[in-house]
């Protein structure tokens, strides 16, 4: 006798289609063309500026000394750039970018020239002094000197040390200067406005310690530049504004390239409209930046790593772009693998080869999808290697389940208990991993500098929650098993345990970011995997321990 009856199977089916037409109408409403604000540009129809920098190409990164950016990748980049803005923030000299304001100079692009300020002397100094040489080299070219950046953010000098560093400035050139930093700390240390020429403030509702969602952010900007013209006698210069493309969502701020597109050209609109001064960041995506910030300090480009624009100025955007054909591809492949392994396994009823055909399709548009996201999200071998794994095992688990249609082998049984306590502990790492530890300690006061800044460095809000990996595979465990009566019975105790710690740390995350839809569907997937896992015994296994 079949150990999944044929009605079952049906039923299966039908679930499964049900999955794909889901899946399906999804990727249409993400390539579906929108209609979003239409920017409002000056006559040259450019940005007044933007920051660049040069670290978008493989394995590129302003961590590793010694390296020097080419003056023809500048030279290229900078043509680019001069076709969509009239200038240019860079936040060093160092590592090649000293070639900067000659090579803008030819272009007839202005430069906000940074000098990149740290915690140590003696790079400071050294840098500060090459600056200082190229602002009076090329004084028609730069527009300003930008003194440090988020120093006081960083708490790497102090109030009275950069204003040392402005004075050094001050004395040796006639070029403009000013600081950068988030807004609070501006409010924070009014000082020292009187030791530069303008006030630069970041304004960025997305890392906002309330987060803005895209609907209030272009208010939120305005509300911040009010309090910021009310409180500094001098210019005031928006050093840096945008939105990311990709990534964790924060509380209601969602990454998305439709936001982005909203956010820049609602952005640039009013600040044509109320005369605000400004430079967007950033020119290109910055795979560099996920060390620091997640995937999502990767993503704020205008322009992809390609040095393809990610979106226009005006029209219609979309915040997909698949090809029909290769969806096409994807969910083939998938079908034909899964009705192969329904066939080796001997199975030939109708609705059991259209099951796994309908499952092989999921598998195939969700494997597009995984790789898409692993490609975003993974920094490191250890990151490529972990959630690779978890992929893997979810593939197998999804070959798994066709195989025990007929019958039910102790092999194919075994595949899908290992690959169920992989998912399973991956879905606990990640809901860890996603605690906002800072928030927390915060309730109890916690000051130590050390302390905090090693939470900072571990602090949810720079995890992503993988969905694309395990959404496939826990429904398929928690519904599609149960629909087939296919066994999943364990006795391993822990399951309870893991998954009640992760079920109370997502309550955590959601009760810090109630707006939060991507922490709220991991929740959801955290719930499926409870009841997916959760130790359970069969009759059998209950006799054969009485009768012991």
């Amino acid at each position: 006798m079949p150990n999944v009856s044929t009605p079952r199977l049906w039923i299966y089916s039908i679930f499964n289609l049900s999955l794909l037409v889901l899946l399906g109408a999804w990727l249409w409403s993400q390539n579906k063309p929108v209609n979003l604000t239409e920017a409002t540009l000056p006559e040259s129809g450019k940005l007044q500026c933007v920051s660049y920098a040069p670290y978008y190409g493989k394995d590129q990164t302003p961590f590793i000394k010694g390296t020097v950016i080419s003056r023809q990748q500048i030279d290229r980049d900078l043509e680019l750039l001069a076709k969509r803005s009239e200038c240019v923030r860079i936040y060093s000299v160092s590592q090649g970018l000293d070639y900067v304001p000659e090579a803008a100079a030819r272009l007839g692009l202005k430069v906000l020239m940074g000098a990149w300020i740290g915690a140590d002397k003696i790079e400071n100094d050294r840098e500060v002094a090459l600056a200082i040489k190229l602002a009076n080299e090329y004084p028609q070219a730069i527009r300003a000197m930008v003194i440090g950046n988020e120093v006081l953010l960083r708490k790497e000098q102090t109030a009275e040390q950069l204003k040392a560093y402005f004075d050094q400035v001050k004395a040796a050139t006639h070029v403009p200067i000013t600081y950068a930093d988030v807004w609070e700390f501006w409010l924070k240390h009014k000082e020292l406005e009187s030791s530069v020429d303008f006030v630069t403030v970041h304004v960025l509702p997305y890392w906002e310690d309330d987060p803005q969602p895209i609907e209030r952010a272009i208010s939120h900007a305005t509300g911040v530049m009010q309090r910021l013209q009310a409180s500094f006698t001098k210019p005031l210069l928006i050093g840096e504004t945008g939105w990311p493309s990709v990534g964790r969502q924060r509380n209601g701020s969602v990454p998305s390239l439709l936001n982005q597109a909203e956010y820049i050209r609602a952005f640039v609109s009013t600040a044509q409209h109320n005369g605000w001064q400004y430079n967007v960041i950033e020119a290109m995506d910055q795979p560099w930046k996920r060390e620091l910030e997640g995937a999502v300090g990767g993503y704020w480009g205008l322009y992809t790593t390609d040095l393809e624009p990610k979106f226009p100025f005006n029209g219609p955007v979309s915040e997909r772009h698949d090809q029909p054909a290769e969806l096409a591809i994807w969910l083939a492949a998938g079908a034909v693998i899964l009705i192969l392994f329904t066939l080796l396994a001997d199975e030939r009823r109708l609705p059991a080869l259209i099951g796994s055909g309908l499952l092989g399709a999921l598998a195939g548009l969700s494997a597009k999808l995984q790789w898409q996201y692993l490609i975003e999200a993974c920094r490191n071998t250890l990151e490529w290697s972990l959630l690779g794994g978890i992929t893997i095992a979810g593939i197998l688990l999804l070959i798994a389940i066709p195989t025990q249609f007929k019958r039910q082998s102790d092999s194919g049984n075994k595949l899908i208990k290992l690959c169920m306590w992989l998912i399973a502990i991956g879905v606990f790492t990640c809901c860890m991993l996603s605690l906002p530890t800072l928030q927390i300690v915060n309730i109890f006061g916690l000051t130590d500098p050390f302390a905090t800044r090693w939470l900072f460095e571990i602090d949810g809000r720079y995890r992503d929650f993988p969905l694309p990996l395990y959404a496939l595979p826990v429904i398929q465990l928690a519904i599609g098993l149960t629909i087939l009566n296919i066994s999943r019975s364990n006795t391993w105790r822990p399951y309870k345990a893991i998954n009640l710690l992760a079920l109370a740390a997502m309550v955590a995350c959601i009760a810090f970011e109630t707006e939060n839809r991507q922490a709220i569907a991991w929740l959801l997937l955290v719930l499926a995997t409870t009841y997916a896992t959760w130790p359970r015994t069969t009759l059998l296994h209950k006799l054969k321990t009485l009768n012991a």
